[in-house]
């Protein structure tokens, strides 16, 4: 706001950055993803944790990935696994009713961390047809629930995190043993090995079928990746290698678990201190006389519709992204900077390595475009949004939220029909309270907007709620 919409500042090391969040600028950057890539550093980095999957790849690898995976992500597929979805919503449902009875029908609930426990359990089941058992308490140790968890959650993952960045800026540094390298490590080996053998058990299955046209009723994304990969239709050129497919695990886990958990804790947030919302969206919901609800019902319902928009435009889970100049470039704005002699100029020359930041979130609840209400939570305003929100590209409604152009997350039409059958099967059961005086809640100062409690800053995300 102070600096206006395009401006550079110096970052780590005081190299110069540039910061846009003009649209007509936006749209080149996503849409040239040749010139605007992220940056070897990055990508050093994600790979240590994630391996070459399709986050963690750029140019004519990451087309040929997205080409193989697309059926897994297709309309028809969604539709397949949305039984999942209800299934483990119900499950969910089941265990904060038995809760509330316990409390004469009010309970005090942290319900991210039983969402992600759903959330974990879906993309085990639909991602990979692997049982992580995460909402059933008598379940046992799970291996690859463990190792996930020693990458992602764990006190030690967020000192990873900074340590691989510093090898991945200066290789030298992976010769120097680093406190919690071999915690990483055993996580990979773990996750590598079982992923080699769920393709190895998948490729089987279908082979047992007897032609890669048929899943033998197996409905997961690994299968239908798999059984495309397969097919003798696909040049071999074009075919994912085993390694490839295993790297997928990771992937599917950090784009359709995290995420999901965390938007759709924000999404009861935002209906738990807007009862008027929560009352509207319950009443469209009970129309429907079923628990157990198709992807095309939950489609059908419009005011769920809007209220997932308006959850994802306020709360988008990455708060911006980063990338960076491949070669020479010259950047056009919609709005022109004035420099220091106090010329306007309409574009901007972009030298070959700098660095450019996207404030997602920012765009998403900007006032010039937003109107002046654009930081409070209202549906409706998506009956009708402003024009100048056409402008904003993005591969689902006028937000940057699932990004854009070829680098657009491929499985967000998993994630939202997933937080849609959560959202149907939870408002429909509960009301939903604040458990904290209002103002309590905020989102981390991280590049992934999740929720603390702003009074217990040494507690790790979380959000509790009244549920009666």
């Amino acid at each position: 706001k102070e600096f206006g919409r395009t401006f550079q500042f110096k970052g780590l090391f005081s190299v110069r950055e540039l910061h846009t969040s003009d649209i007509k600028a936006v749209n080149h950057i996503v849409t040239n993803s040749n010139v605007y890539q992220r940056s070897p550093v990055n990508l050093e980095d994600a790979r240590q944790l994630l391996g070459r999957g399709i986050l963690t790849v750029t140019q004519d690898e990451h087309k040929r990935q997205v080409g193989a995976q697309n059926p897994a992500f297709g309309i028809a597929q969604i539709r397949l696994v949305t039984e999942v979805f209800v299934e483990k919503s119900v499950q969910l449902r089941d265990i904060w009713a038995a809760k509330t009875a316990q409390g004469h029908g009010t309970a005090r609930v942290e319900v991210m961390s039983w969402l992600r426990k759903m959330t974990l359990d879906v993309i085990g089941q639909a991602g990979f047809d692997y049982q992580f058992n995460a909402l059933d308490p008598s379940a046992g140790p799970n291996e690859l629930n463990q190792a996930f968890t020693d990458l992602f959650h764990s006190p030690q993952a967020g000192r990873d995190a900074a340590l691989r960045l510093a090898q991945a800026m200066v290789p030298i540094l992976k010769l120097v043993p680093m406190p919690g390298s071999k915690l990483v490590k055993d996580a990979r080996n773990k996750m590598t090995k079982i992923g080699k053998n769920l393709v190895s058990e998948t490729k089987a299955s279908i082979k047992a079928s007897g032609t890669t046209k048929d899943l033998g009723g197996r409905r997961d994304l690994l299968s239908v990746l798999l059984k495309a990969n397969m097919s003798t239709d696909i040049p071999e050129s074009q075919r994912m290698t085993d390694a490839e497919v295993i790297a997928q695990i990771p992937a599917f886990f950090v784009a359709g678990h995290e995420t999901t958990s965390s938007s759709t804790t924000w999404a009861l947030h935002a209906l738990s201190i807007n009862p008027g919302v929560q009352k509207k969206l319950r009443e469209e919901l009970m129309t429907l006389s079923t628990d157990n609800p198709t992807m095309d019902e939950l489609n059908s319902l419009p005011y769920l519709e809007l209220v997932l928009r308006e959850t994802m435009r306020i709360h988008a889970p990455v708060v911006y992204l980063s990338r960076m100049a491949m070669e020479d470039d010259v950047l056009p704005l919609a709005k022109p900077y004035i420099d220091q002699k106090g010329q306007a100029h309409e574009s901007l020359p972009i030298p070959k390595g700098l660095m450019m930041h996207i404030p997602i979130l920012a765009i998403n609840t900007d006032k010039e475009i937003w109107g002046p209400d654009a930081d409070e939570f209202r549906p409706e305003r998506w009956e009708k949004i402003p024009d100048a929100a056409g402008d904003i590209p993005g591969v689902w409604a006028n937000l940057l939220t699932f990004f854009a152009g070829p680098h657009n997350c491929i499985g967000f039409r998993f994630s939202l029909v997933e937080m849609k059958a959560l959202l149907f099967t939870l408002v429909r059961a509960f009301e939903f309270e604040p458990a904290v005086p209002k103002g309590g809640i905020g989102p981390s100062p991280s590049l992934l907007q999740r929720p603390v409690v702003l009074a217990e800053p040494e507690k790790s995300f979380q959000l509790p709620l009244i549920l009666k």
